[in-house]
C-alpha cells in the first residue's frame, strides 16, 4: 500500500480490490462498452450499470441513438455527456437539451417515463455523440418516492485543480474537500469527471465507508502507483473501502469518472429498465406501467 504526503497528514491509499475490461456488447442497434456488469463484475453497490457509449457519427444517414419512450422504476439512471447535443423529455412534462459536459440525473422512483435522441438540429448537422449511462440504486425505502429530472450545465459545476494545474476535477455530486456537488442525491454518493493532461498527478479523498470506483474513457492513467489503466485494456478501478483515497497520475492527456456510494447490502432484482429487491416487484412495475401509473410521453 503506498502513502503519499498530504499538507499535514500522511493519507493512507484505499488498496485495490478488482479491475476489469471495458468490452463492446450490442444493446439493440448500439454497440458500446459495458465495464458494468461483466462476468467477472456483478455490480459495485449502489451501482448496477454502467455504460459508455460512443463516439458515434451521427448525420441523417447515420442516428442509431435514438431512444423512444420507455419506462424507469426503482432507480436513478445518469448521464454524463461528454460530445455532442441530446433531446430529454419525460413524462413530468421536462423537455431540455443536454450538451457536451452537461449532466442529466433522473430519479426515477416509483416510475417515469422519457426518451433521448441527438437533437433534430444536430442531427442535420452531423456530429459525434459520447457520454456514460449510469444507473445508480436506490434503497428499499425509496424505489416509491416520486420522480424527479435534474439537468445541470457544464459551466455550473464546481471544478477542482489540482496542486500542478494540470488535472481538473469536475464535482457533479457529493464533495471533495471543499468543493460540492450541484446534483442533490437521495443517498450518500460522490461523482467527479477529471480531466488530466499528461503528467499531472491528483489526490481523490473520499469516506471509508464507500464502495469507489475509476473508469478510464479515454487516454492512459496510473492508479495508486501501481494499476495502469489504457483503452482495450483494464479500464475499470474497483477500491477496498480500507483508505482514504487515491492517486492518479496521467501518462496521456486523458479522462476519467469517479463513483463512490454507500453500499445498500439489500437484495437486488432486475428485469429490462426496472431496478427492484424481489420478483414480485418487477411483476408490479410491469403491471403499472401497462396501466399508465408511470405516466405518459408520446412519440414525437
Amino acid at each position: 500500500m503506498e502513502y503519499i504526503v498530504m499538507k499535514e497528514f500522511k493519507m493512507k491509499t484505499n488498496n485495490i480490490k478488482r479491475v476489469g475490461r471495458s468490452d463492446f456488447v450490442n444493446m439493440g442497434p448500439i454497440r458500446l462498452r459495458q465495464p458494468l456488469p461483466t462476468q467477472n463484475i456483478d455490480m459495485i453497490d449502489p451501482f448496477i450499470l454502467l455504460h459508455h457509449y460512443g463516439p458515434y457519427e451521427i448525420s441523417e444517414r447515420n442516428n442509431p441513438f435514438d431512444l423512444g419512450p420507455h419506462p424507469h422504476r426503482g432507480f436513478e439512471p445518469v448521464t454524463f455527456l461528454v460530445q455532442g447535443e441530446q433531446l430529454h423529455r419525460d413524462s413530468l412534462g421536462n423537455e431540455s437539451v443536454v450538451k457536451a459536459g452537461d449532466v442529466q440525473w433522473t430519479t426515477a422512483g416509483r416510475g417515469i417515463v422519457h426518451a433521448e435522441r441527438p437533437t433534430k438540429d444536430f442531427v442535420k448537422k452531423g456530429g459525434t455523440i459520447e457520454g456514460i449511462q449510469l444507473w445508480l440504486n436506490l434503497p428499499s425505502d425509496k424505489k416509491m418516492i416520486s420522480a424527479n429530472y435534474q439537468h445541470i450545465k457544464s459551466e455550473d459545476f464546481d471544478i477542482k485543480p489540482s496542486a500542478d494545474g494540470k488535472v481538473i476535477t469536475k464535482i457533479v455530486a457529493g464533495n471533495l474537500n471543499e468543493f460540492n456537488g450541484k446534483i442533490r442525491t437521495q443517498t450518500s454518493v460522490n461523482a467527479f469527471m477529471i480531466e488530466a493532461m499528461q503528467g499531472g498527478k491528483e489526490t481523490i479523498q473520499f469516506p471509508d465507508t464507500h464502495q469507489a470506483l475509476l473508469y478510464l474513457l479515454n487516454g492512459k492513467v496510473l492508479v495508486n502507483g501501481t494499476e495502469e489503466l489504457e483503452l482495450n485494456a483494464n479500464q475499470l478501478v474497483e477500491f477496498y473501502p480500507d483508505g482514504q483515497g487515491l492517486t492518479i497520475e496521467a501518462e496521456e492527456d486523458s479522462l476519467l469518472l469517479f463513483l463512490s456510494g454507500e453500499p445498500f447490502n439489500e437484495e437486488v432484482a432486475t428485469y429490462g429498465p426496472y431496478v427492484m429487491n424481489t420478483q414480485t416487484e418487477l411483476l408490479e412495475a410491469m403491471r403499472d406501467y401497462q396501466m399508465g401509473k408511470m405516466g405518459f410521453l408520446p412519440v414525437n
